[in-house]
């Protein structure tokens, strides 16, 4: 049976496609557009099935987008190196973000080079079994921050105008309640859901008034648990529609150190100091005054309803269910802001591999479909 949930999910993939389809038949297609030179890796046993090759395709671009997300807060937030390179910092913003936990500058650094290996060693392993690795380097033409310690160069992502939806809070804290259910969480923070709002200076001018830069800072901190919470559901999701063992072991390795992220990510979010943003009226509200389902030292995944409402619950990740998983991510980002002023080809394309890698399922649930079909 079709649950609110899927009904809603359906709806949301129906959308993104129509920005996708804006293109037209004369698109480049996604598999042409991404294929790079011949692979330069010995290949693997009998190489890819179509659906593993789809979904390696589609994470790969996932971690790209990450990736230059989170080059754009190491810039100017973390630590500029020779293993991160790019951007010299911004001392103000660095300072701001210092006052979730002072060691936001490593973290920042540490989760952009994890995201760098992730599509590095999708695209290598991709390349060695005959497979088409995926490079978006054709849609980097959003502008960059112009606060000084930012680069100067093309972008995939738009930090500047983000819709941040923080139900990943509640939806970890409560024992009720999952969206594999249709399920709908509060928001932790209702303004950073109703509005645009920057998560690095957009020039030097959001260095002040101090509120304002500390209202950046904290929209950057609930930014990133959002981001990792997208990639801590997705890897078990897409997990499920894989064929080979090789590739599920990929999903099941990387996966993981997404859900690392998170935990991280959510812990340091809850230091974000209460305050109003005396320039857009957003507002940071005291998240140990409401209860439970706000309380910032819950951070341990709540037991909660899994498969059945009729079983115990059980501390799970959610959501988990594979159907329209990709295209419900690539929906996701979308409603965040980061793809705003991208361009339709840019929808297009990642409607694409989303769909592909959708549509992926292992042999064996093709045949007993098929037997299925045949006794009707």
């Amino acid at each position: 049976m079709e649950t609110t949930e899927q009904t809603e999910r359906l709806t949301s993939r129906r959308s993104f496609l129509a920005k996708g389809a804006m293109v037209g038949v004369g698109a480049m297609g996604a598999g042409r557009l991404f294929a790079d030179a011949a692979p330069a890796f010995a290949g693997h046993r009998g190489g890819l099935s179509d659906g593993d090759e789809a979904i390696l395709r589609f994470l790969a671009a996932a971690e790209i987008i990450e990736t230059d997300l989170w080059q754009q807060y190491n810039e100017l937030g973390g630590i500029q190196d020779t293993e991160v390179p790019g951007g010299t910092g911004s001392p103000q913003y660095t300072a701001a973000l210092a006052v979730l936990d002072e060691d936001m500058d490593q973290y920042i650094h540490d989760n952009t080079d994890d995201e760098m290996s992730h599509f590095s060693f999708i695209n290598a392993y991709l390349e060695a079994n005959g497979g088409q690795p995926v490079n978006l380097d054709a849609f980097r033409t959003l502008p960059s921050s112009k606060a000084t310690g930012a680069q100067q160069i093309g972008r995939l992502t738009n930090l500047m105008q983000l819709t941040v939806d923080t139900s990943f809070w509640t939806r970890y804290r409560s024992d009720s309640l999952n969206p594999d259910f249709g399920d709908v969480l509060p928001q932790a923070v209702p303004g950073l859901f109703a509005g645009q709002f920057p998560a690095i200076p957009r020039s030097d001018a959001d260095l002040t008034p101090p509120n304002h830069l500390q209202a950046i800072a904290n929209t950057a901190g609930f930014h990133f648990a959002f981001i990792e919470a997208g990639g801590t559901s997705l890897y078990p999701e897409l997990a499920q529609r894989v064929e080979d063992p090789e590739v599920l072991r990929i999903l099941l390795s990387i996966g993981p150190t997404e859900t690392m992220h998170f935990q991280t990510w959510q812990d340091k979010a809850g230091n974000a100091p209460p305050l109003t943003d005396p320039t857009n009226g957003l507002v940071f509200p005291d998240l140990n005054a409401d209860g439970e389902l706000t309380q910032t030292n819950l951070i341990m995944p709540e037991p909660t309803i899994f498969l059945d409402r009729k079983f115990p619950i059980c501390s799970i990740i959610r959501p988990t269910e594979t159907e329209g998983a990709a295209m419900g991510a690539a929906k996701a980002l979308t409603d965040d802001g980061l793809f705003i002023g991208q361009s339709p080809a840019f929808f297009a394309a990642v409607t694409e591999l989303a769909q592909a890698a959708d549509a992926a399922q292992p042999q064996n649930d093709q045949k007993d479909q098929e037997r299925d079909h045949k006794h009707k």
